[in-house]
């Protein structure tokens, strides 16, 4: 039964993948048939972007109150109806409009079923479900490409996504009996770690009132900025500062996201042996060398060097903060706490980029590498200080159970 919910959430992750790509592969050519301004791409985003964050505040609650079967199975369906209503759009309003659910479903998906491994799955589980997200972003623009040749095309390429959806939804809808009895019998299974906190039985805090909670936001906030603006700016920066062409960039930066993918791949296997707080901290000073790289004048293979160390560097950190949430919070909270964490890390892979965007613009793109550092420490600093704040609540708990 474990294994085949572990197949079927990587599935299902598989799927998540597959829109987050189709945009930005098909854009120039939807641009052309639609007649739309260049700029559009980025307003559909931040609206998918959008409804992605609701979805995921809400969902701490929603999950209470419906489980993770059918939370991912009405999700699913809002994804699949929004990707095959794209796919017949007869305007940009239409795509505009289709992109708020596509945005909330896929919100719910990402935090239900990242809660339900943190939940009940050891930490390699987690790093390989990002490792398949990863695969399901590259599969989306191969599905795209051959319906990109003509304006009207792209179109088909939707529509085959919306189906490969829509038999997800199929598998979900007949499992779903399954889904309700396993969580039935997860929940009154012990967590894979012992909590940092116990709250069974207490009442469940709002994430913003949680002891640490704030830092741990904080700290997702910045990682999805980090990353984001990378993949945003960097090939912009080797080119303008480092004088690489743009080609060679475009390919650097396609490095750097294998970096992220092979990276969680082999954290997968290293977390059987090294714990999630000593891969987080390894993984940010690793990334904060990789950024220092960019700082110093040198040729232009140490840029490349500092880009895929970065990316390598970032890998386990995402998904070892969210496999720790339940310790961290305990699994009362946990549902709540991953919803939120989620959120503000759209957030920051939404907003930071454009900031720095529009900071370069008044400045000089040669500042790429000074944001990148910045928002590395910053995520170190706080990273680090919550680790202290809960290391010091434990011991104080077991100093006070042992006087009783």
């Amino acid at each position: 039964m474990a294994t085949f919910f572990l197949v079927l959430i990587y599935l299902a992750f598989i799927s998540l993948g597959l829109p987050d790509s189709l945009l930005g592969a098909a854009w120039p050519v939807m641009q052309k048939d639609l007649k739309a301004p260049m700029e559009m791409a980025g307003f559909l985003f931040m609206s998918i972007a959008a409804g992605t964050i609701v979805s995921s505040l809400a969902s701490g609650t929603v999950l209470k109150r419906f489980g993770t079967g059918k939370v991912t199975l009405v999700s699913c369906i809002m994804t699949a109806t929004a990707l095959l209503g794209m796919a017949f759009a007869p305007s940009l309003l239409w795509l505009w409009i289709l992109a708020i659910p596509l945005g909330l479903g896929g919100g719910a998906v990402d935090a239900g079923l990242n809660h339900y491994v943190a939940a009940h799955y050891k930490a390699h589980h987690m790093s390989w479900l990002h490792c398949f997200w990863g695969v399901g972003a590259m599969l989306g623009p191969l599905i795209m490409a051959p319906y990109i040749s003509e304006e009207t095309l792209w179109r088909q390429g939707y529509f085959i996504v919306a189906c490969v959806q829509f038999v997800l939804v199929v598998i979900l809808f007949l499992t779903l009996p399954l889904w309700e009895r396993a969580g039935a019998n997860r929940a009154k299974a012990p967590l894979i770690e012992a909590p940092l906190i116990e709250t069974e039985g207490v009442h469940t805090s709002h994430p913003l009132q949680i002891k640490g909670g704030r830092l741990a936001l904080a700290s997702f906030l910045l990682y999805c900025g980090v990353e984001a603006m990378i993949g945003l700016w960097g090939s912009s920066f080797v080119v303008y500062v480092k004088e690489v062409p743009a080609a060679v960039a475009a390919q650097w930066i396609s490095f750097y996201y294998a970096g992220i993918t092979v990276g969680r791949f082999i954290t997968g296997f290293v977390t059987f042996t090294i714990k999630n707080q000593s891969l987080i901290r390894l993984g940010q000073w690793i990334a904060l060398f990789g950024a220092c790289l960019l700082i110093l004048p040198l040729p232009p293979f140490f840029s490349l060097a500092g880009i895929i160390i970065t990316g390598f560097g970032l890998a386990p950190i995402y998904p070892c903060m969210l496999h720790e949430t339940p310790r961290r919070f305990g699994r009362e909270n946990a549902p709540s706490m991953i919803g939120y964490q989620m959120a503000f890390a759209y957030t920051g892979s939404t907003c930071l980029p454009p900031l720095f965007g529009l900071l370069a613009s008044q400045t000089s793109i040669a500042i790429f590498p000074w944001a990148i550092v910045l928002s590395a420490a910053g995520m170190l600093f706080f990273t680090e200080k919550l680790n202290a704040l809960l290391k010091g609540k434990h011991a104080l708990l077991e100093k006070n159970s042992r006087h009783l």
